[in-house]
């Protein structure tokens, strides 16, 4: 019997294999809203439409950022936009979700953020009032950050035709030293840490737009991870393989991709996940597993083994990263796959998504 249970779980993983590394191919004639989700249908509709057409170096890796030399420095670039529903929510709102946003992808590239553009598309009719408030919240943001918005663009669209306000930023920040970071870069025998409990923006949208009959003490975490993330490097050093910000698609996309770019496996422990209890219990309720559900301000690491009680302190030491934890390894076999060892013992796959369980929520 464990001959046969072995040879079907190896077929099993065979097929997989096989399936991922197919050459992408959009099959929908139109886009639908699992194309913005962060799962398999963005990941296929990256690579076989944009990825095809604008090949190059710099873009290949797919990272946050696109990393390069100019006059002699080392830059990260990136952007990003932001269309969440509603505008305002518990915890933050459209405007400090896109300053922490870009900052963010800035700071798991392994740059110091430097400065932002802002691009607003309004919809006919949309408060000023609003504006303003959204207008504070992005300059609060980027002092917090200490970064500055120094240029953008506005445009506004007829009634009906937007959904109150758009924000589209961009980004540039230094790399000082030489750190490579990357989802290529894990290693067997590495260390995966996550920089605080998980799920919270995507939750905290979910309950906020008032469609559901569940009320749960949650707020968004958004926040700017580089401060933490400089901490991290300075504790680590080149132990730090890889960073990345769990948001669409969660933390068990991220391990997918690292799992998948670096051709090993990531098994995670579920009862190190930290999770918080309202998190927990609502997505319960709503049938979804906290690893797939969007954070703002969190961070995935993926370490040196031997780094890993260094960094772990390091996050746990600012006040972004008291929740830290190792909550799995990176280990050489079934390459390409992110393993979960449940509570009750068992072991499961973790995939990316297909569908869109949590539409809008950044």
């Amino acid at each position: 019997m464990t001959g046969i249970g072995t040879s079907r779980e190896e077929q099993v993983l065979e097929r997989i294999d096989r399936a991922r590394r197919r050459k992408a191919r959009v099959r929908e004639e139109h886009i639908t809203m699992a194309h913005g989700a962060g799962g398999k249908a963005t990941q296929t509709l990256i690579e076989a439409v944009f990825l095809d057409a604008f090949r190059n170096p710099l873009l290949e890796p797919l990272e946050d950022g696109a990393v390069f030399c100019a006059g002699g420095a080392r830059l990260a670039f990136t952007t990003d936009s932001y269309v969440v529903s509603p505008l305002f929510f518990p915890g933050g709102d459209i405007g400090d979700l896109a300053v922490n946003g870009t900052v963010n992808d800035l700071a798991v590239c392994g740059a110091r953020p430097l400065y932002l553009s802002a691009g607003f598309v309004l919809e006919e009719g949309f408060p000023v009032e609003d504006l303003r408030r959204i207008s504070a919240s992005m300059a609060r943001a980027a002092a917090a950050a200490e970064v500055s918005i120094v240029t953008g663009d506005t445009k506004v669209v007829q009634r009906g035709k937007a959904d109150g306000c758009y924000v589209t930023t961009a980004g540039v920040g230094l790399l000082e030293g030489d750190t490579r970071l990357g989802v290529a870069h894990a290693r067997p025998g590495d260390a995966v840490l996550v920089s605080g409990p998980v799920g919270e923006h995507g939750v905290t949208i979910m309950l906020a737009r008032g469609e559901l009959d569940i009320e749960a003490d949650v707020t968004s975490d958004t926040a700017p991870l580089n401060g933490l993330i400089a901490a991290l490097q300075a504790a680590a050093g080149e132990g730090v393989r890889c960073l990345r910000d769990a948001t669409r698609g969660g933390v068990a996309t991220i391990l997918n991709e690292i799992a998948r770019a670096s051709g090993v496996a990531v098994v995670v422990e579920e009862d190190a996940v930290p999770v918080r209890p309202a998190v927990r219990g609502a997505c319960e309720l709503l049938g979804i597993d906290p690893l797939y559900v969007a954070c703002e301000g969190r961070v995935v690491a993926v370490v040196d083994g031997d780094a890993a009680g260094s960094a772990l302190a390091a996050l746990r030491s600012h006040p972004l990263g008291e929740g830290a934890a190792v909550v799995g390894r990176v280990r050489d076999d079934p390459p390409g796959l992110v393993l979960l060892k449940t509570a009750f013992g068992g072991t499961r796959i973790v995939d990316v998504l297909v569908g869109d369980p949590l539409p809008r929520i950044c």
